[in-house]
């Protein structure tokens, strides 16, 4: 599909595509045909819209989130203490490994700062790859450039090395700011870090995005890399059990990020 669309000359047609087919546009056009059916076979309209109903309550909650991830994303498990201690190690015999933090989008313009700013997806996956490169003392490099719903600005990767040397006082060895998509990310990311010498690729997004961006920078390495997940964002724990199957914002985010990587890994983008 993705080369569909690149044949077609249509990739920026991508944010487009992905908020027609994810909730809830799908759903509400489910409302509207059940509402339609209603006046010539009104059983059969009312079970439609019931179970658009039903759709819309459930692409709305954490606990629908937390099972499509589990058993159809898969995500694999945050660095322990003892792989942490590992890439110390690595580090301080000055093996060639870097940590690479993907982009998860910006604002063009906060106007409380004036600038750019990353949104939050970005920021989190941001301070963990600072973190973790304090800790392990590996470089870190960020990878994002303008993406296909922003045609002109600042690219995030410019972004996120002023934050990271400005806000935590760590710069960023290596700026990737070409990339529109996940894709892109993986092949320009092991362009730049074989022109380094690197070899073993620590790759900080978080849990939800991690497979199709693990699959990807494997494609992209073809076995000259080894690419070691460190996840983040995994807490799914919310404050009251029973909210995990009440409608909410942040459930609504979290069931649509984990729609929106299994669409992209089905269509291969």
């Amino acid at each position: 599909m993705n080369s569909l669309l690149t044949l077609l000359g249509i990739e920026s047609w991508k944010p487009i595509l992905s908020a027609l087919v994810l909730p809830p546009v799908p759903l509400l056009l489910l409302v509207l045909i059940g509402a339609r059916l209603i006046l010539p076979r009104r059983g059969l309209g009312w079970l439609v819209i019931l179970l658009a109903t039903f759709g819309l309550w459930f692409s709305a909650c954490s606990g629908t989130a937390q099972l499509l991830s589990q058993f159809a994303l898969k995500p694999p498990p945050a660095l322990s203490a003892e792989q942490i201690t590992a890439l110390k190690a690595d580090a301080a015999a000055k093996k060639p490994v870097a940590i690479i933090v993907l982009g998860g989008g910006q604002e063009v313009l906060a106007p409380e700062y004036g600038v750019a700013n990353l949104n939050a997806a970005s920021l989190e996956r941001l301070r963990y790859g600072v973190w973790l490169g304090r800790e392990t003392g590996l470089p870190v490099g960020f990878s994002g450039g303008l993406g296909w719903s922003q045609p002109d600005g600042q690219p995030e990767a410019q972004t996120a090395a002023r934050i990271a040397a400005q806000e935590y006082g760590r710069p960023l060895k290596w700026v990737e700011d070409q990339s529109k998509d996940t894709r892109e990310n993986a092949a320009r990311s092991v362009a730049l870090l074989k022109q380094a010498g690197i070899t073993h690729i620590v790759l900080v997004t978080h849990g939800w995005h991690m497979p199709r961006a693990l699959a990807n920078f494997e494609d992209a390495a073809r076995g000259s890399m080894t690419v070691q997940p460190a996840p983040m964002g995994l807490a799914t724990r919310v404050d009251v059990r029973s909210l995990e199957w009440m409608p909410t914002e942040r459930g609504f985010r979290n069931v649509r990020n984990v729609l929106h990587e299994l669409l992209g890994s089905l269509v291969r983008a």
